[in-house]
């Protein structure tokens, strides 16, 4: 790769920033209920998860046609090639376009196209991964792996986001299995607002390769032992996390003991353009409130390429 991360936690519809709002919202003829950027900006303070979804989802009205999804898509791969990104495994939400009668095919054939084309341009490749809105019925979820699975577009795994609590990874076991028995990887997010019995499920009842965010595992000594021996990655987002009110700062997020107890972690952005920056706007962040040297960084970054699914081998046995 001719840089050094790989992104493992972004979602694409979280880099939808102000001024593509307002530019797609023109495009596509959709009245906003902000009449500018500035007066949407005042609704970037979050108050939790919900608070931000909410926001999210208002959002990204905006994106219509498979140009949206390409523009998009081409926007970020642009911005994370000065971010040092070589490789992105991007989040994508199909249930939440479809829901507004956005087809699946639509949504994934202009993000793989940005991939294909604006990827090799900048330097980055690339994979998909769709996630399934937790909040929304498991039926739609089986709809969606279907009309993912249907579309002809390359898919790289399935993952699991969204709303987090009263939305237990076991839900959506059946699920899961069938992306793993369609050759899919699987990745989920736990323990973020969930504590660490969703970490826990989301390993035996889904099969997750990856934990996305895992920080309240740090809750549980036996999922923490179980995490560092069998090296099972997590994507953790520190702006998010301090956004978002899951820590009360920069400078009290668990980075340090999650390395400190040998924990494969990695940095991601997550939704940058909700909080505060791409990753090396992460990687500043922490630089600035721990004084990291040059190899903790190092680590970091060989962190994201072993958790990566670059070479086809799942993260973990």
């Amino acid at each position: 790769m001719a840089s050094d991360w790989c992104e493992l936690h972004v979602h694409i519809e979280g880099t939808l920033e102000p001024a593509m709002i307002f530019d797609r919202a023109r495009a596509n003829g959709i009245e906003l209920a902000d009449p500018d950027e500035a007066s949407l900006a005042l609704r970037y303070e979050f108050r939790d998860l919900q608070s931000f979804l909410d926001l999210y989802y208002e959002n990204m009205r905006v994106l219509r046609t498979e140009a949206d999804f390409y523009e998009l898509t081409a926007a970020y791969l642009r911005r994370a090639a000065t971010a040092g990104v070589g490789h992105v495994e991007l989040f994508v939400d199909p249930q939440a376009h479809s829901a507004r009668g956005v087809p699946a095919g639509t949504v994934l054939r202009g993000v793989h196209r940005a991939l294909d084309t604006v990827g090799a341009e900048a330097g980055v490749t690339g994979g998909i991964i769709a996630c399934v809105v937790r909040d929304q019925p498991v039926a739609s979820a089986d709809a969606m792996l279907d009309d993912v699975l249907g579309s002809g577009v390359p898919i790289l795994g399935l993952g699991l986001d969204s709303a987090e609590v009263g939305y237990p990874p076991s839900l959506f076991a059946r699920t899961f299995e069938r992306a793993r028995d369609a050759g899919l990887h699987v990745v989920a997010h736990a323990g973020e607002e969930g504590g660490p019995d969703y970490v826990w499920e989301a390993l035996d009842v889904l099969g997750a390769e990856r934990i996305d965010h895992g920080i309240r595992s740090l809750e549980d000594p036996a999922l923490v032992r179980r995490l560092g021996s069998e090296q099972i990655p997590l994507t953790v987002c520190p702006l998010s996390n301090v956004r978002l009110r899951a820590v009360p700062s920069i400078e009290e997020h668990p980075l340090p003991k999650m390395l400190d107890l040998g924990l494969k972690v990695t940095i991601n952005s997550d939704d940058p353009a909700y909080f505060g920056g791409y990753l090396d706007d992460n990687l500043e962040a922490l630089r600035d409130a721990f004084g990291f040297d040059p190899d903790v960084f190092r680590t970091l970054a060989a962190n994201s390429v072993a958790a990566s699914f670059i070479s086809g081998a799942p993260a973990r046995a």
